[in-house]
């Protein structure tokens, strides 16, 4: 795969073992673009741990089978594979079956996505579709659109139209 945005894989985080893994039975219609609320990471070592911490928080405490996300994305551009393409999320209650979730870690009420974080993640479309794991013509929702919730922050969701530029 010629991914111009590096993805660090779950191994080089360090992911547990997932409880249960189900797989989309087609290329995912759906893009669903989150925050995860929590302060904001940059470098490799503080987002490899807030990833890791995610995962432990969503097994633990709400009683996925995994990290609820796809991808997930730092302040500095990196992104971090959390179930990774082509498998079901746990991420938008009643649309995980035909969609990839990608969160993009901070608070986005306030404060506006970088340049970077948004960079890599068209790059991360634009290499889905190119290897079939979405579809050509995705629709891209933030998560307020399909439930009730804030997420993705005020910020974030004004930029949701610059990703589409795939």
């Amino acid at each position: 795969m010629d991914l111009k945005v590096k993805v660090v894989s779950r191994q080089q985080w360090g992911a547990a073992e997932p409880k249960d893994k189900e797989n989309l039975t087609s290329p995912a219609g759906k893009i669903v673009i989150h925050h995860t609320a929590l302060p904001s990471c940059t470098g490799l070592d503080e987002c490899k741990a807030r990833v890791a911490s995610i995962q432990r928080e969503h097994m633990s405490k709400k009683g996925f089978d995994d990290i609820g996300y796809n991808f997930l994305v730092g302040g500095d551009g990196t992104v971090y594979e959390g179930r990774g393409w082509g498998v079901v999320g746990a991420h938008a209650r009643g649309h995980n079956h035909d969609s990839l979730g990608i969160a993009f870690m901070g608070n986005f009420n306030n404060e506006a996505p970088s340049k970077e974080a948004i960079k890599s993640v068209k790059e991360l479309l634009q290499a889905g579709v190119s290897e079939a794991f979405i579809a050509p013509g995705f629709g891209l929702f933030g998560h307020r659109d399909l439930g009730s919730t804030e997420c993705p922050g005020e910020k974030l969701y004004a930029a949701i139209p610059q990703l589409k530029g795939t």
